[in-house]
């Protein structure tokens, strides 16, 4: 079981919460401000954080980015605004999930279970380092290097670049994208591709001139090395 912080400002939905959380066996403490949050996680730790939007001190969306300063501790937001750009926005900015209000305990545990089995990341690689054209992935360190310069990338963007490092020029399914990276079973394209659209920046690429990251229309995704000058590239 886990160690889970609250973050909610309202009593009434904070302690069903508590109460849900604690009769699912978790460890539960809950604080109301983000920076009460930004204490606990900083001074005390847990093992995931449930995080509100509507603070009274912070929005939620700068907690969000203070906490992932601080640390990599999963952290599902828990808003009653069901705006995509918004929600896209969170998981550029390190959500691992979210929840719009109102959601059942039930679904608070499964997506909880969900984002804590996927810190185990894909099966281990056969090498502890990848190397594909300029980039090397040092799966034990987690970091990745392109081109000799370090990339700044977050823990889920190094779990799907090291997942298909592992696999240079293979067509990755979807599917198996989502099985092995993020340990589920069905869903999940918008957050594939938000993934995919932000370590495209960091390899300094774009879908419609790639040079690591080729998606394949219908089928999955390829990670390969930039073809040579002058070579011509595969479809």
């Amino acid at each position: 079981m886990a160690t889970v912080l609250v973050v909610e400002d309202d009593p009434f939905v904070r302690s069903a919460l508590i109460r849900h959380l604690s009769e699912c066996g978790h460890a539960v403490r809950s604080v109301g401000t983000a920076l009460e949050a930004l204490r606990e996680v900083a001074q005390v730790g847990c093992d995931l954080v449930i995080l509100d939007l509507g603070l009274p001190d912070l929005d939620g969306g700068e907690a969000l980015k203070m906490i992932r300063g601080l640390t990599n501790v999963p952290v599902i937001i828990s808003t009653a605004r069901d705006d995509e750009a918004q929600i896209v926005r969170l998981l550029n900015d390190g959500a691992d999930d979210y929840l719009v209000k109102p959601f059942s305990g039930e679904h608070l545990t499964a997506r909880m279970a969900a984002v804590l089995r996927r810190l185990g990341g894909g099966p281990a690689p056969v090498s502890p380092v990848l190397r594909v054209g300029g980039l090397a992935i040092d799966v034990q360190r987690r970091e990745a290097v392109l081109d000799g310069q370090a990339l700044d990338l977050t823990r889920r963007e190094f779990d799907l670049l090291a997942f298909l490092a592992g696999r240079p020029g293979v067509v990755v399914p979807r599917r198996e994208i989502l099985a092995e990276v993020w340990r589920q079973t069905y869903g999940g394209d918008q957050t594939i591709d938000v993934h995919l659209s932000w370590l495209r920046r960091k390899l300094g690429e774009t879908a419609s001139t790639p040079r690591y990251l080729h998606t394949v229309r219908g089928v999955g995704v390829r990670l390969e090395a930039p073809a040579p000058a002058g070579a011509e590239r595969r479809p």
